[in-house]
């Protein structure tokens, strides 16, 4: 296939940025999304020109680094597939793409198609740690728990944190990243002693980092590659109402 890219180069975060248009030719529909800018990075590296910054690392679905716009779409076209698992079968010959960094407030461009995700750490250092001691790792089924919490736990736990619901809301919301995080641990029996503190630390954070107010559009669950659902935030704001409107030993 033979494709024109316009894609946002910036040189830092103090650079306006713009949209660049480059042809790329002879592209393989086997080629994952991220092949097919390692092609176009080879051809400008070779033309003396410069490279374009895209983060990535495992290139298998699980890190959450990839994080892309692409026409539009965050992660693009296909659902549940992040971009480095996309692969170029869903385009056709002659195709015009954009491909822009995530855009959040909360996400400021380092380069080109780099954003600072750095505001999820902080929500993650803000949950604290478990204090329950669990020792080494206990038999199974030692621990009961009941087969829905498990598996709505494990749903949450499959959140890579790659920002496409921050990317796709319209408020630039991280409350589907931070449900996720808050749910993984607050169904469970080691994560009971600091469930109520936990929510109070991890939504403050939220709102510090310049994250925007969730309003119930659902666009974070619809391009989420793990299918995590809005219930999710549903559980958080339970939680965080349990937290704040009834005096606990383990909240302020």
């Amino acid at each position: 296939m033979n494709l024109t890219l316009r894609i946002w180069r910036q040189s830092g975060p103090a650079d306006k940025g713009r949209m660049v248009t480059y042809q790329v030719e002879d592209v393989s529909p086997d080629m994952s999304f991220l092949e097919m800018l390692d092609v176009l990075n080879e051809r400008l590296i070779l033309a003396g020109e410069e490279p374009v910054a895209f983060d990535h690392d495992c290139r298998e679905g699980i890190c959450g680094m990839c994080g892309l716009m692409i026409n539009g779409n965050a992660h693009g076209p296909q659902r549940g597939t992040t971009a480095c698992q996309l692969h170029m079968r869903q385009f056709s010959d002659g195709d015009t793409i954009d491909i822009e960094p995530w855009r959040a407030r909360a996400f400021p461009v380092i380069k080109d198609l780099v954003v600072n995700r750095s505001a999820f750490d902080r929500i993650i250092a803000a949950g604290g740690y478990i204090t329950a001691p669990t020792g080494s790792a206990p038999e199974a089924h030692s621990v009961p728990v009941a087969k829905a919490n498990a598996d709505a736990a494990f749903e949450s736990a499959a959140c890579i944190g790659c920002g496409a619901c921050v990317a796709a809301c319209p408020n630039g919301s991280g409350m589907l990243f931070t449900a996720a995080k808050v749910t993984q641990l607050g169904l469970l029996p080691q994560g009971q002693p600091e469930r109520y503190t936990r929510v109070i630390g991890m939504l403050d954070a939220h709102d510090e980092a310049g994250f925007g107010g969730c309003t119930n559009a659902g666009e974070c669950t619809a391009v989420c590659p793990k299918g995590i659902p809005l219930t999710t935030i549903g559980r958080l704001n339970r939680d965080y109402l349990a937290a704040t409107t009834t005096k606990r030993p383990d909240t302020p």
